[in-house]
Parts: structure tokens; sequence; C-alpha cells
């Protein structure tokens, strides 16, 4: 099975919440989109940091899988998040997360969320500890 098919078959709960549908999987990346639903919003109607956050946590937890030995699991210890640009509800947002760093202890990943246009939303630092 490659890392794409892994990646969906795992069926994270929180991100069928979200909408979130991957769409690039390997051990250096991973990359997904969400449309913006209005229950994902705050006022005015642009998706709402949270859910930016958890986007971008399930894409860095998600590349991180990717690279875990066998037995092996993870968690979120640290995640910082710039807010650059607003997300409209009705758009589709694309996340892109790469590694900064790839350990036996903790790996360190960069995400890029942008607009399907390519207006940068957001850029989350976060990194995984392996269980």
């Amino acid at each position: 099975m490659d890392k794409l098919q892994h990646l969906n078959a795992i069926k994270l709960p929180f991100a069928e919440v979200l909408g979130l549908r991957f769409t690039e999987a390997s051990e250096t990346g991973v990359k997904a989109e969400m449309v913006v639903r209005p229950e994902l919003c705050t006022r005015p109607a642009i998706l709402h940091g949270g859910a930016v956050m958890a986007f971008a946590d399930t894409l860095g937890a998600a590349a991180t899988v990717l690279n875990l030995p066998e037995g092996k699991g993870t968690t979120t210890i640290e995640s910082k998040t710039n807010f650059v640009g607003p997300a409209p509800v009705g758009s589709t947002v694309i996340g892109e997360t790469t590694p900064i760093h790839r350990g036996r202890r903790t790996m360190v990943w960069t995400t890029r969320i942008t607009t399907a246009e390519g207006k940068l939303v957001a850029v989350v630092t976060q990194t995984q500890m392996v269980l």
C-alpha cells in the first residue's frame, strides 16, 4: 500500500470532521486540502484559527506517522502558528507539510496553508514526540 492510500485508510475521526482530504504523502511531506465550510468559520465568515491549527496539526501528525518505526506512536508536544491572511467560507485551503527535523525521539514539521489561489493563510511549526 502506498503512503497516500495508507493515510486515507487510517480514517482519522477529527480529520473527517474537518473534511480534510489527503492528496499527496511521502516520508518527506504530506499535502491535503479542505473546503472552508460555515461551521469551521468565525465572523465574518472566515476560517477559524482553531480550524487552521487543527488542519496543520493533522498534517504534521500524519507526516510523522509515515516516518515511525513499527509499533511506535506520536503526539504533538509543541505548535506555533503565524496567521497571515483569511480564507473565506466556500474557498479551499491547501496544506503542505515539510520536515525540519526527523529524529528518533522528535520530528519537527512546517506546514504552509494557502488558498487554492495561492494566497498564504498561515505557517505552522510543530514538534511531534515519538512514543
